[in-house]
């Protein structure tokens, strides 16, 4: 009897799994290539059962606590995942014992639950570095305090405790090397692509327009960092300054900053003209950007955004769209000639380059065209997929190696 397929635990806290597009992308790329793949996270809502299974995938999830607010709040509600997670990962073990975890940051707390399960089971570690947590930090509270430390010494215990990291892009990777101290031999970038094949043009949302002849889109979190307030100051200059009745706006996700965003869309008065979706899943987020005609990332210069790639920009290139991006470092590798460049956090030229990109059709049609190129070709995930799924094969010792020289990372 052959032996058993290599089991992964997935950890994830700060998202659901249907709605997490990078970890669904990797679980089904770790299928694919014939492992068995558990998943712990949180509850997408209260009615949802303790385990299912999502594209072959077991998912375990548990009941979130209430969001919190303040540093106090913060801590607890890491504390009361950190420990729900460590329970279904026990209940997960018993019934079918896996071979790796993979933690999912933000937060960097797991590497504690790594760590014991080394130590107890040989279990190995790798770490997928969604984002920086200091870099979060600062670029929301702007200062370097006594948190700010703390959030360095949790990245740099994953980092040492890891036997793999996993960055999401050239710039993460430096980081790990640099401030982690990683060695490149277990390090890899694999980027948040959409799968070509999955993520495309197609049916459109109904009523999206709302008898316009312009829809612009923007898709993510909802966060002081994200700048949403800018792009919404952009569409107040766009309607009022410039005239523009003929352009409507979608706003497609969540976030603390969204009920103080929608105080501030009735304020300007900008209520008949943008449109606010909240939570919504993978098949309407695809009907959304295929009514649009333009995506917007709107993300203000700081150190974190400017090393950070932005799952919307690649999101909006998938679909075809053209790009008004802030002039970020990151933005600029994945998006190239698909984006036109905002420099500075003026909402006034914001709002002018969206509508000199959505006044020049023709344009606007190439710059699509140069984006979805770019993701079926240069950035694909099926060459993210062979990095990702190599690393895993040498952790578990797997005969027939999948080849990744195809898979470098961009820049």
């Amino acid at each position: 009897m052959p032996p058993a397929a290599p089991h992964v635990l997935v950890i994830i806290q700060n998202l659901p799994f249907r709605i997490d597009r990078r970890v669904r992308s990797e679980c089904r790329a770790l299928t694919d290539a014939g492992y068995r793949v558990s998943v712990v996270c949180p509850q997408e809502t209260p009615d949802e059962p303790a385990r299912f299974q999502v594209d072959e995938v077991t998912v375990h999830s548990y009941a979130p606590p209430p969001p919190s607010r303040g540093a106090v709040g913060y801590v607890r509600e890491f504390a009361v995942c950190w420990w729900r997670t460590a329970r279904a990962a026990a209940r997960v073990h018993r019934t079918a014992p896996f071979d790796v975890i993979q933690a999912c940051n933000p937060p960097d707390t797991f590497w504690l639950l790594a760590l014991l399960w080394r130590l107890r089971r040989g279990v190995r570690f790798v770490y997928d570095q969604h984002d920086l947590c200091p870099e979060v930090y600062l670029a929301k509270f702007g200062r370097r305090d006594l948190l700010y430390r703390a959030l360095l010494l949790l990245e740099r215990a994953t980092y040492r405790t890891a036997d793999h990291v996993i960055s999401t892009n050239g710039s993460y990777q430096e980081i790990a090397q640099r401030r982690g101290r990683v060695d490149p031999a277990r390090s890899s970038v694999v980027l948040s692509t959409p799968d070509a094949d999955l993520m495309r043009r197609g049916d459109t949302e109904p009523g999206a327009r709302d008898q316009a002849k312009h829809l612009v889109a923007y898709v993510g979190i909802m966060g002081a960092q994200d700048g949403v307030d800018r792009l919404l100051a952009a569409a107040d200059h766009v309607v009022h300054e410039r005239g523009r009745t003929d352009v409507r706006f979608a706003l497609l996700g969540f976030g603390d900053a969204l009920d103080d965003l929608r105080a501030d869309c009735t304020r300007r008065g900008l209520d008949p003209f943008v449109t606010f979706t909240g939570k919504v899943d993978h098949a309407a987020i695809g009907r959304w950007l295929s009514s649009a005609d333009l995506g917007v990332t709107p993300d203000p210069p700081s150190e974190f955004n400017d090393r950070s790639t932005m799952n919307k920009t690649l999101e909006y290139m998938a679909h075809e769209l053209p790009v008004v991006a802030s002039d970020l470092t990151e933005t600029r590798r994945s998006a190239g000639e698909a984006a036109r460049y905002v420099p500075g956090t003026d909402p006034a030229a914001l709002g002018d380059a969206i509508l000199e990109v959505l006044d020049d059709p023709e344009r606007a049609r190439a710059m699509g065209a140069v984006g979805r190129a770019r993701i079926e070709g240069e950035l694909s995930w099926r060459r993210q997929a062979a990095t990702y799924v190599g690393v895993f094969d040498r952790l578990t010792g797997r005969t027939g190696e999948r080849t990744t020289a195809d898979a470098a990372p961009l820049g």
